[in-house]
């Protein structure tokens, strides 16, 4: 079992935060801004948890506040949170004047994989980067990420993120963000192949 966390700090948001991912945050309420700001005073996490139309998720990813972009007179904040370590709420805490609850976090298997899976997936995500910028990652770059690494620079849907951050397999991650990759390039390829269509055919009606 992983280390459990009592009375952690929740944030709950129509988001879903992987490892190592950033996210910039607009801190109002103030409830957020009590929580925010005692994490900042002790240099501690918080969790991220998916609040879906359906439900609140049980598995979340902690959070740490890496810079403090604005503060304004009436303690709103803009923040940048760069997220750790999947874990699980086991329990909602209710006394706090801010969202909180005992979880554990989850033991995620070691290392970084199977060879042949890695090499897939970051052939698939450098494809897809150069798709997009027109400049492909070298292959340094590539070695120092791992599928979270990966899929935390790409937007997909959010329960795609959520599948992948509850799986705590790295072999099993880095099959799904190699289809994720491939998926999204074929997607991205239909795209610009009806574009050109509907232009020619435009162009014919003329």
């Amino acid at each position: 079992m992983g280390e459990s966390l009592q009375a952690f700090p929740l944030f709950p948001l129509g988001v879903v935060l992987l490892p190592s991912e950033l996210l910039q945050l607009h801190i109002f309420e103030e409830r957020y801004k009590l929580m925010i700001g005692q994490c900042l005073d002790a240099d501690s996490e918080f969790g991220i948890v998916w609040l879906s139309d359906e439900r609140l998720h049980d598995t979340g990813c902690t959070a740490r506040v890496t810079q403090v972009l604005d503060r304004f007179e009436d303690g709103r904040m803009n923040i940048l949170v760069t997220g750790g370590r999947p874990f699980r709420l086991d329990r909602r805490v209710d006394d706090l004047p801010y969202p909180a609850g005992d979880v554990e976090l989850l033991d995620l298997d070691g290392g970084p994989g199977e060879p042949a899976l890695a090499a897939d997936a970051h052939e698939r995500y450098a494809d897809l980067v150069e798709r997009v910028t027109d400049e492909r990652p070298d292959d340094e770059t590539l070695a120092e990420l791992d599928a979270f690494g990966m899929a935390g620079t790409i937007e997909f849907e959010l329960s795609e993120k959520q599948r992948l951050l509850e799986t705590v397999s790295e072999d099993e991650r880095l099959r799904m963000v190699a289809d994720l990759f491939r998926t999204t390039v074929q997607r991205l390829d239909d795209s610009e192949r009806s574009a050109e269509v509907a232009k020619s055919n435009g162009h014919l009606r003329r």
